[in-house]
C-alpha cells in the first residue's frame, strides 16, 4: 500500500494557467464504480468536515487511532454505507476523470505518494471548493502532525497532482 507521505512528481501549471498532470501511471488499475445514489456531495463533505483534527495514522481507517488518507476517505463513505476501495491506488480509475478547471465539491483529487517515480496514486482527498480554479480539499496528511485538515492547491500539491475523478454526477 502506498502511503500518504510527500513526494515530488512532474505535474505543473500549463501555459493557460490550468493545473495539469504529467505523471505517467505505471500500472493498469481496474475501473471502480461507486454508488452514491443515497447521499449528496454536500452531505458527504459536511460529515467529512466534522472529522477535521483527527490525527494521522498510517494504514488506519479507525477514527480513534487516526486515519491515513485513504482510511479517512473509506471512513467517510462507510458512514453512509457506501462501499469504496481501501487504498488510494485503487481509486485511480474510480468514477470519471474531469479537468481541474471543472472540479467541484465532492470530486476525488489524487496525487502521487512517497516515491516520486512510482507512477501510482499514493495520496488523495475530497474537493470541498473550487472558486475560480482555486481548489480546496480535505484529506488526512502525515506532515507536521496535521491529520484531517483542509488544504489548497499549492506548489507542493501541484507538483504531485495526478487527476480529479468525479463520482457525484447529480449535484
Amino acid at each position: 500500500m502506498e502511503s500518504c507521505r510527500s513526494s515530488r512528481a512532474t505535474s505543473g501549471i500549463s501555459s493557460n494557467h490550468q493545473i495539469v498532470s504529467h505523471v505517467k501511471l505505471k500500472k493498469k488499475i481496474p475501473a471502480v464504480s461507486i454508488n452514491v445514489e443515497n447521499v449528496t456531495a454536500d452531505e458527504l463533505l459536511d460529515f467529512a468536515e466534522t472529522l477535521i483534527g483527527v490525527k494521522y495514522q498510517y494504514g488506519s481507517c479507525d477514527k480513534e487511532k487516526g486515519f491515513d488518507c485513504s482510511g479517512f476517505i473509506w471512513y467517510v463513505f462507510n458512514h453512509f454505507n457506501i462501499k469504496v476501495p481501501r487504498t488510494s491506488e485503487q481509486f485511480t480509475n474510480a468514477g470519471k476523470e474531469v479537468s481541474m478547471n471543472d472540479a467541484r465539491r465532492g470530486d476525488l483529487i489524487l496525487f502521487t505518494g512517497s516515491d516520486p517515480n512510482s507512477g501510482v496514486v499514493g495520496h488523495m482527498g475530497l474537493i470541498t471548493e473550487n472558486k475560480n480554479n482555486h481548489i480546496t480539499f480535505i484529506h488526512s496528511a502525515s506532515g507536521g502532525g496535521r491529520g484531517v485538515s483542509k488544504a489548497q492547491m499549492s506548489g507542493y500539491f501541484t507538483a504531485r497532482f495526478v487527476r480529479v475523478n468525479r463520482i457525484f454526477f447529480k449535484n
